[in-house]
């Protein structure tokens, strides 16, 4: 015997179902390691690494690199954006002191073109550059094989 299913049960159904599914990727997307390439020596690496992993609630490995040049190059990161730190998640390439909310959000929209964001230099008042209520303007500069644009701006 055949039953015939209400098209409003198939609608709940198959919103449940996607429902699930987004669950499903959203989880997969938070439980994205995080690795940080970092000169051994830099202490601001470490406070960088403290802020996104406390605002992504994501475990972050920091590994100590020998040669930061050789990695950034390898990685893509265009010369004029370099920062202290390089750090690798879920395929993207994040340079410097880039806020966790930026990253998040990168993440969230994988804008095409997009190889990853950096913060260039070391601003004062930037995540893992916090000094005396301190703050000096920067950007956050996304890059890929489209070029490079403005991310995000703080004052």
């Amino acid at each position: 015997m055949t039953k015939k299913l209400s098209v409003k049960y198939i609608r709940q159904t198959a919103n449940g179902m996607t429902l699930a599914l987004l669950a499903a990727c959203t989880t997969a997307v938070s439980a994205a390691p995080i690795v940080m390439y970092r000169d051994a020596g830099c202490g601001c690496c470490l406070k960088w690494a403290d802020h996104a992993e406390t605002n992504m609630d994501r475990e972050i490995t920091v590994k100590d690199e020998t040669s930061m040049r050789a990695r950034k190059t390898a990685l893509g990161v265009p010369p004029k954006l370099v920062s202290c730190h390089t750090a690798v998640i879920d395929g993207y390439v994040i340079e410097g002191h880039v806020p966790a909310a930026d990253i998040k959000r990168l993440l969230e929209t994988r804008p095409a073109g997009v190889k990853g964001l950096a913060v260039a230099g070391m601003p004062v008042g930037s995540p893992g550059m916090e000094y005396q209520n301190q703050t000096q303007p920067y950007q956050v500069i996304a890059f890929g094989d489209d070029g490079q644009r403005v991310f995000a701006s703080y004052n």
